[in-house]
């Protein structure tokens, strides 16, 4: 079985912390690996059974540091994707949790500059704006990309947008 990263590890201990003592934890003693010391916008995913669970994420960050980011949208994943009905403690063994750590979004000119395996887009129209996460499955064109960020922002296909791209580290 393969050894889950510190990214990951700390997702799901926030969770647990937060089951238990309904209250955010703190960032662990210890030495940390310097990505997660610095500021940067994440998204934190779970899954059941091969099934969306619960994703939250921040595009830029929010928090002092990404470790603290994780712990944050790790609880806000679990509990208030408004998509789904809150984790119980039950289901934490059964949970799948990946971590991503974005990079800084960049504003592109068109969609060329897109590919949807390597870069996540934002879409921004008047005040709306989405996002989608790169390489996900079953999303093989940047058309579908766009279209489907659109569509979480509620932003009508007809309508032009500004697109930014950035770049995910994932852990799983």
């Amino acid at each position: 079985m393969k050894q889950e990263s510190i990214p990951v590890r700390l997702a799901k201990e926030s969770i647990h912390y937060f089951m238990k003592h309904a209250s955010i934890m703190s960032i662990p003693s210890g030495a940390l690996p310097p990505e997660l010391m610095t500021r940067a916008g994440v998204f934190v995913s779970l899954k059941k059974h091969g099934q969306l669970r619960g994703c939250i994420g921040t595009i830029l960050p929010t928090q002092t540091s990404a470790a603290y980011e994780i712990i944050r949208n790790a609880v806000s994943a679990a509990t208030e994707d408004p998509r789904f009905r809150k984790v119980t403690s039950a289901e934490l063994d059964e949970l799948e949790v990946s971590v991503d750590l974005l990079g800084a979004p960049e504003r592109i000119d068109s969609m060329e500059q897109l590919d949807p395996k390597h870069y996540g887009v934002i879409v921004r129209h008047g005040g709306r704006s989405g996002v989608l996460l790169p390489d996900l499955e079953g999303i093989d064109t940047i058309e579908e990309q766009v279209a489907i960020a659109c569509e979480k922002a509620e932003i009508a296909p007809d309508k032009s947008v500004d697109l930014y791209r950035f770049e995910v580290t994932r852990y799983h």
